[in-house]
């Protein structure tokens, strides 16, 4: 990592601190295994359980899960994001229905208030993510996709909406990665319509864009479960 070895009051509070930080700044990824206990133990200059109250209380935080014999894993970058993949869980239409709920109304905000500097960064991102997908590199191209998706709803200018977006990063991506490994075919999107209709200021077709893949991948799941 290394963490910064810690003051001696309040230790649980601060190794939680600096556990968080180094989450939130993307140093351990959401999906992969945190440090092993020993080595955090070395890092902080703290005892085991110290170490072990803070990966708890992160855990119940819904920041990260513990896996019995396999280690310690971040699951999500904030309170707000892990209970929101507690609340979907699994369930992919579940997951498609609240994306489509706030991306519709993002990508027509966003046609509407968007700048110039945000839409090259819109074109920029979706040509890097077709790139991706296209070599079929799914674990760029998934992330990618999610960097696509936050962009467009940052173009909003609606903090909250944006806000609520971010919190279900992970579960957005989750969701993406769930489609490409059970159907590849849909992997690749094309969501140059989308981007069309917010660079031509057009909220009704942008939001029809915006709605029109995940109805697809929605009726799908409809056919299949009948």
């Amino acid at each position: 990592m290394p963490l910064a070895t810690t003051r001696r009051t309040g230790l649980v509070d601060q190794v939680i601190e600096q556990m968080r930080s180094a989450i939130a700044t993307a140093e351990w990824k959401v999906g992969e295994r945190i440090p092993t206990e020993p080595e955090l133990v070395t890092a902080l200059g703290v005892g085991r359980n110290t170490v072990r109250e803070a990966v708890r209380a992160l855990a119940h935080a819904g920041l990260l899960e513990v896996r019995q014999g396999d280690g310690t894993f971040v699951r999500a970058t904030s309170e707000f994001s892990g209970a929101l993949r507690r609340l979907v869980g699994s369930e992919l239409r579940e997951v498609l229905q609240v994306r489509r709920i706030l991306e519709v109304e993002g990508a027509r905000l966003a046609a509407v208030n968007r700048t110039e500097e945000e839409l090259r960064e819109l074109t920029e991102v979706l040509s890097a993510r077709e790139k991706s997908m296209e070599a079929r590199d799914y674990t760029v191209g998934v992330d990618k996709d999610a960097e696509f998706h936050g962009a467009v709803m940052r173009c909003s200018h609606n903090t909250l909406l944006t806000e609520l977006y971010q919190g279900l990063t992970e579960v957005v991506r989750a969701s993406v990665a769930t489609t490409v490994r059970e159907a590849p075919h849909k992997a690749n999107v094309d969501h140059r319509g989308l981007l069309r209709a917010i660079t031509e200021r057009d909220p009704d077709r942008a939001a029809a864009e915006a709605a029109g893949f995940l109805d697809e991948l929605l009726a799908e799941l409809a056919d299949s479960d009948a």
